[in-house]
């Protein structure tokens, strides 16, 4: 639950283009004990949950919930990302593959000019 809670604030800091310092102030924390929320090593957001909703002017509910919907995008972001890779992957090999027949057009021809 830390995990999801500090990704989260990250994302609301980070759409609001605060830093973790700026946030800390606002909570009255010290920027590494405000980093250790958004990396999930500490659950002591829940002592400020009511200071980051007015903050983030979101209810409590909206921090406390797994968006099904941004865990979606995510994966359908991964899918998209290995299927270019993929046929990035496919593309170069049969760039390579053509310049393998080219070079051997090459020395070929070459080897036809010389008597």
């Amino acid at each position: 639950m830390n995990v999801i809670i500090g990704n989260k604030l990250k994302k609301l800091r980070k759409s609001k283009e605060m830093s973790q310092e700026q946030v800390a102030d606002y909570l009255h924390l010290s920027q590494s004990a405000y980093a250790r929320i958004e990396r999930g090593e500490s659950s002591s957001w829940a002592s400020y949950a009511n200071k980051i909703c007015e903050l983030f002017k979101i209810i409590p509910e909206e921090l406390v919930t797994n968006d099904i919907r941004q865990d979606e995008e995510t994966t359908n972001d991964l899918n998209e990302t290995l299927i270019i890779n993929q046929l990035s992957d496919k593309v170069v090999e049969q760039y390579e593959a053509r310049i393998k027949e080219l070079k051997k057009t090459i020395k070929d021809l070459k080897r036809k000019r010389k008597p």
